[in-house]
Formats: C-alpha cells, structure tokens, sequence
C-alpha cells in the first residue's frame, strides 16, 4: 500500500513541535512494516535543504487565483530518512527559512496544496491513500472531490490527522478565488462560521480523520475552538491513535546529542552527569533537583503561569529547587522569564530560542519536566521525559492523560494535577522536592518510566487498520 504524506513539518527538515516529529517518524515506521509510505512538503531555506542530495523529479505551473505561478518538485536522493522526502518549492512563497508567522500564510500553503495536487496528477500510477496532517493541508481532500480539475483523484482515500484543532487556518470568503475552479453548490463543505474552514473543511471531506490521542479525540466535542458541534456530527469517522516516538532518535544510549549514554541499569550515573553539564552551563546547583520546561511560551501550554509559579514556589517551598526553561513564544512571557533571571541564586536560568541539542540534554539531565498544558493532544515531550528517566509533571489533559500514571497511584510514576493554574502547579513542585529528597523511590520511579514502551510499533498497525478500512 503507497501512502503519501502531505504536511508542514517533518523532522530533521522543519519541525516547529509535535506535527513534524510524527511526520519524520510514521512513515518510516509504516515502511518497516511493508508499507511504502511517502512524504511532501513545502522546500523552506532550512540547514537539511542545503546538506542533503537532491534530484529534481517534476516541474509544473499552476495558479492562486489570478496569479499563475511555477513550482518544482525535487526528491532527496539518498533515502537518509527511512523514506521518500519530496520538496515542493514555488519562488516567492515557499522559499523562506520559517515555517510559519508570515502575512501572506494563507497563500503560501493554498498554492502549496495545490502544487502537490497537480503533481500527483501527473503519477503514472496514483497512490492508495492521501494522508494530510493539520489545517496546512485540510483543503486537499475538498479539491479532490470538488475542484473540477482534480475530480479524477476523488476515488483516492483521504485521511486527516489533525495535531492540534486549536489553529483552523481561517480565510476570509473573499479568497475563496484562489481555489481551482469548484463546484459552488459545495461552498458549505468550506464555510464554519462565514468563513472559509480548512481545518473544519477536511474534517467534513476526509474520509477518515485522526487525532493524536483517545482523549484528545473525546475532548473536542467540548473544547475545539468552535468546532464542537462537528467534532460531533462526525464522530462516526473520527478515531484517537496516540502518537509513538522514535526510539532510535530518542535513546539516552545513543543521543547522539549526548555525551554521556546511559541505559536503565546505569540511569542515575548518566543523568547526574548530564545534569552536571546542564548546571555548569546555566549556573545552576547540582545538588538541587532540576525542573525544567521545554516548548513554546504560549498560553495553550500553560508557559504565561510558569513565572508567578516560579516566584511563588520559591517564596513558599524556599529555594531547593533549580528551574531551567527552553522555549520562544509570546513576548510578554519570554520577557517574564528572563526578568526572573535577576532574582536566581544559581537556582533558575532560560534559554528564549529553539535548540535541539540543547533539548536532548535537558531530557537527560533534568530531574523533572514541568508540563502545566491547557491544551495536549497527544505530547511527545513526557514521552521523551520518561524515556530518559525524567519525571513528567502534567496537567492531566488530552494526551497526557493516556501517557501519565500519578505516583500515587498503583504502579504510578509521574505527577499529576487537574488545573492549570498557579496553585496546582506549585503544589506539583511541592511534590516533585520532596520526592527528590527519597532517592530511593525516585531511582525505582524512573526504571519504572524507562521500561514503558511508547514506541511507533503499536500506533503504525492501527494507521495501518485504518488506511485498510478503505
């Protein structure tokens, strides 16, 4: 079965969270099992882009309305992902460094899915599923069926697997002209709202849709921005398949980002080298357990409550902990964070920016990771979390509500809490010092995270139950 993967992100190429570390690791899975599954994406000036092999496999012409433009297809040519990689590159619009953030998004990604439309047109031998991943790409399954000249792709199933319904990739009506010319008694399939829906859209059109968890999926009907009602009408088709990472990138025995390797027999030697790494380029204290927070700084991950929690838990619990925060966001959080920076008694330290090296080792030498979401999907960090030996502190939502077992409970390993509020969160760091300070049980909490498989194994089969269902 040929599977084509049509998304924003893919890791190492482009990622900017979840989305692109799923997009770099399903299909290699898929592939693994006896699948040929394929990926396409935009071709942004990235680092992977200028280090890699590349042959040009297609070149085309199209338009966004009124504009016509020209787009090339290129393959990297050595499979050093574990699977096709195909860059669609139209100058002007998707030869930038960022993925997101610009003014003209909109047309960027409507002309992107446009351009994958019209090359797939042009296969001798069509693929057996289209898998679209978010609003980027939720417009495709709408112009195979109703856009005249993609109409021959319609028999194709579609899937759409939506990362996070918080962002819709709302337009207005007026740009409702840069589509191919469709089929007008259709502009409902289109309009959430009296506006322009991609992401409701592919919802209505897909023939299956995907979120990156069971209860995420559940979640929706009551929390997905305005899409409530039709997470409910179209709960038929809709399934929740938690996401797995990848065991081979995401290895404290093998991180390549690491200098210090360590397995689950020698966990506690590992980590208390990493975390001596950690603190001696932060200006942290070693003999402290160290929190850390890694991800954007924005209010759907709980990072606007994490500098009163800071300050609070250190006025009522005393300074006994460290805090290290990584992440780019909002700028009145980023600013938050570093003016804490004034008060630290090589107790607290932030780095504002994206690092991945830097990341693998706050995994590896952090004691804990705080997670306060108010909104989670699936989550992919506790994952990473516990496969270092690094106890997870979420807010019990979405994905994290299938991935994280309380401590109190039998068989538990991580801290759980119900609100994402300041309280609830420094009442985890509570819980979190004192635990450190019962080594013992801490040591056997994190063999216990680290035996837990979450790997792609089980969710590939259930994709794979999926696109067979067509």
């Amino acid at each position: 079965m040929e599977i084509l993967h049509v998304s924003a992100e893919c890791y190492p190429v482009a990622k900017a969270g979840g989305l692109g570390d799923v997009v770099g690791a399903l299909p290699k899975y898929l592939n693994q099992q006896g699948q040929i599954a394929k990926v396409v994406m935009p071709m942004y000036r990235t680092r992977f882009l200028y280090t890699n092999q590349w042959e040009v496999v297609h070149k085309g012409s199209s338009n966004l309305g009124n504009w016509n433009f020209e787009f090339t297809v290129i393959r990297e040519s050595t499979n050093v992902l574990g699977f096709d990689l195909y860059l669609v590159d139209i100058n002007g619009l998707l030869d930038r460094e960022k993925i997101y953030g610009y003014d003209d998004d909109t047309e960027r990604f409507t002309a992107f899915q446009i351009a994958v439309l019209e090359w797939v047109s042009a296969w001798q031998d069509k693929p057996d599923v289209i898998h679209v991943h978010d609003h980027h790409a939720a417009l495709i399954p709408f112009m195979m069926k109703y856009c005249y000249k993609f109409q021959h792709l319609a028999e194709i199933p579609s899937v759409l697997t939506i990362h996070n319904a918080q962002y819709q990739g709302w337009m207005g009506w007026d740009k409702s002209v840069y589509l191919p010319r469709w089929d007008t008694w259709q502009w409902g399939m289109l309009d959430w709202n009296n506006q322009i829906n991609p992401l409701a859209c592919g919802i209505k059109c897909a023939w299956k849709v995907t979120t990156v968890s069971p209860s995420y999926l559940a979640e929706l009907t009551q929390n997905s921005n305005g899409l409530e009602a039709l997470f409910e009408y179209e709960k038929g088709k809709c399934v929740g398949i938690l996401n797995g990472i990848d065991v081979q990138v995401w290895d404290p025995a093998s991180d390549h980002y690491l200098n210090n390797h360590y397995d689950i027999e020698s966990v506690e030697k590992g980590k208390s080298a990493s975390k001596k790494l950690l603190c001696e380029q932060f200006g942290l204290d070693p003999a402290k357990p160290l929190i850390s927070f890694i991800g954007r700084l924005v209010g759907e991950k709980g990072a606007d409550l994490l500098p009163q929690a800071i300050g609070d838990s250190f006025y009522y619990i005393g300074r006994k902990m460290n805090f290290l925060m990584l992440g780019s966001g909002f700028p009145e959080v980023e600013a938050a964070l570093t003016d804490l920076k004034e008060m630290a008694q090589r107790d607290y330290n932030v780095y504002i920016g994206y690092n991945e090296a830097l990341s693998h080792l706050m995994y590896a030498g952090s004691d804990f990771l705080l997670m306060p979401s108010r909104v989670e999907p699936c989550g992919l960090n506790q994952m990473y979390a516990m496969r270092y030996g690094t106890v997870p502190m979420v807010r019990s939502t979405g994905g994290l509500i299938d991935t994280v077992l309380d401590m109190g409970e039998t068989n538990g390993y991580g801290i759980c809490y119900n609100n994402a509020s300041v309280g609830d969160i420094t009442h985890a760091i509570w819980r979190a010092t004192d635990l450190y300070e019962n080594q013992q049980k801490l040591q056997a909490l994190r063999r216990r995270m680290m035996e837990l498989d979450y790997s792609w194994e089980a969710s590939v089969e259930q994709y794979i139950q999926v696109y067979k269902a067509f």
